[in-house]
């Protein structure tokens, strides 16, 4: 799977919420600065991320994220909370350090997080 980095300031500004440093879109990482392409953690994040969207089409994907966000908005009133509880953050939170996970991961491991 070849997945490509991608450096725009600009598409993070004006489509992203404040203080986001990067986004997976399939197959793109797109980093708002040049710097941030050499974090291991990081990008190991934002692959994890592209894989869970590989497993669910990419649209999929987007669908679940957001209704999860917003069921977790609701739920805890607080958008850094919910943002940081939708179960595919979760998973590419715990995992980022670990650059071998995505060498084991097995599909669908997001679910172990919901």
């Amino acid at each position: 799977m070849t997945t490509w980095i991608l450096i725009s300031p600009s598409f993070i500004k004006y489509f992203t919420p404040k203080n986001v440093s990067g986004i997976s879109i399939f197959p793109f990482i797109i980093l708002e600065k040049r710097e941030i392409k050499y974090d291991k953690s990081f990008i190991n994040h934002e692959l994890i991320h592209i894989y869970q969207q590989m497993e669910l089409f990419f649209i999929f994907f987007i669908l679940i994220y957001y209704f999860e966000f917003l069921f977790l908005l609701i739920k805890h009133r607080d958008f850094q909370k919910a943002y940081k509880n939708i179960s595919f953050e979760r998973e590419a939170y715990a995992n980022e350090s670990n650059y071998n996970y995505l060498k084991t991961r097995k599909w669908f491991s997001f679910v172990k997080y919901w």
